[in-house]
């Protein structure tokens, strides 16, 4: 993995929220590539319960200051940044104050989804690639994990896919298991369809629920790692019938070098 550019964008990453199997693999294989020699970015969203003093959050003001239209509305991009402790690594926050201000992730203390959840999603797709393009660092690899960042490879390979920067980067998701029940707002395809992309692009998106969302996400991949020992079965029998490369599922002390080998062998080659 030496001197190759890998870009892990994730929902959930520790030490900012707490353990669960995404946010400690994603945090994991940033590591793993930090460790190989390769370089990251690690981006999230900047939750309204992250503790910015004690990890030492500070906002890149040459990175922010831009607008992003969501479903024709002007919201404010803030980026963010901290450094992992003993791995200097950056992590970088996607952040505004209408969709991530609030002391929760998804839901609300009624167990509730957020009813501005696929907004929320849109924003950080957007937000993520607006601020490697100011950051200028073409990654070789974007490592999507969580469906809060499922919209990564349908924005990268439909909005911006004229955009040089992304023109020779391979896009992975990694598929898990933690979703959420119910279904996002049904209005979701069209504020999607308001970026000017297809409706044919999109058609799992109609009913936005976690297994549909993981599979539009698939669909606009290039390769796909099983990160959950279980899956759910609709998603397991739509990845049977894929032709992109599929990495089975491996556990912590098995996956470094599996992922190394998928990446290498599987998806840049």
């Amino acid at each position: 993995m030496k001197d190759k550019r890998v870009l892990v964008v994730s929902s959930e990453v520790v030490p900012y929220l707490p353990e669960n199997e995404l946010s400690t693999r994603s945090f994991e294989t940033a590591k793993m590539i930090h460790g190989k020699g390769g370089q990251t970015r690690i981006f999230m969203p900047r939750y309204g319960l992250i503790n910015e003093r004690r990890h030492q959050l500070h906002e890149v003001i040459r990175l922010s200051g831009m607008n992003l239209v969501i479903n024709d509305m002007d919201m404010p991009l803030i980026i963010k940044v901290a450094s992992i402790p003993k791995e200097r690594m950056q992590v970088y926050f996607i952040d505004n104050d209408e969709y991530f201000k609030r002391k929760a992730l998804f839901s609300d203390e009624d167990n509730n989804l957020f009813k501005d959840n696929d907004e929320r999603a849109i924003f950080f797709a957007k937000g993520v690639v607006e601020t490697v393009k100011k950051l200028n660092w073409a990654p070789d690899i974007i490592h999507v994990h969580g469906w809060m960042a499922s919209l990564l490879p349908l924005y990268i390979k439909e909005y911006y896919k004229d955009d040089p920067l992304f023109s020779e980067s391979k896009i992975v998701t990694s598929v898990y298991n933690n979703g959420f029940e119910g279904s996002l707002n049904l209005e979701f395809s069209n504020k999607i369809k308001f970026d000017n992309i297809d409706e044919s692009k999109i058609e799992p998106i109609s009913d936005p629920n976690h297994t549909n969302l993981l599979i539009n996400a698939v669909q606009h991949s290039d390769a796909v790692i099983k990160a959950s020992g279980e899956l759910p079965p609709e998603l397991v029998a739509f990845l049977e019938t894929t032709d992109k490369p599929v990495l089975d599922y491996f556990n912590a002390e098995e996956f470094a070098d599996a992922y190394t080998d998928f990446y290498l062998t599987k998806v840049l080659n």
